[in-house]
């Protein structure tokens, strides 16, 4: 079973900065679509950022310019870099893939806690 593995998260401060990893063995790199989504307690998860395998990005407008999604296909890793972190950043935030080949395979993380609080 392939499942990606989050790190990184933790308990900061408003206006303090996290970094999250998502390692994904296993996994195609170069052959995907990889993502950060979040859940706060009583909402819905939503897309934080994605990245394709090229390189291109999309980001929620609530966290751009504050967060930088980034991968390195060498390693199988992604990192969500927060800068500017705000309390209602205050989630779970899970690593998602999805293959870009059929059957378009779909993997999530377990999910990493981010508390912003001061």
């Amino acid at each position: 079973q392939v499942q990606p593995v989050e790190s990184g998260g933790g308990l900061v401060h408003p206006g303090g900065s996290l970094r999250l990893s998502c390692a994904a063995s296993g996994i195609n790199f170069r052959a995907n679509v990889m993502a950060w989504y979040r859940q706060a307690p009583g909402k819905q998860r939503e897309l934080v950022a994605a990245i394709t395998s090229g390189g291109e990005t999309n980001y929620a407008d609530s966290v751009k310019g504050r967060f930088t999604i980034s991968r390195d296909n060498a390693k199988n890793l992604m990192y969500l870099q927060m800068n500017s972190l705000k309390s209602k950043d205050t989630a779970v935030y899970y690593c998602y893939a999805r293959d870009t080949y059929y059957p378009f395979s779909a993997y999530w993380g377990q999910g990493t806690q981010v508390t912003v609080s001061s």
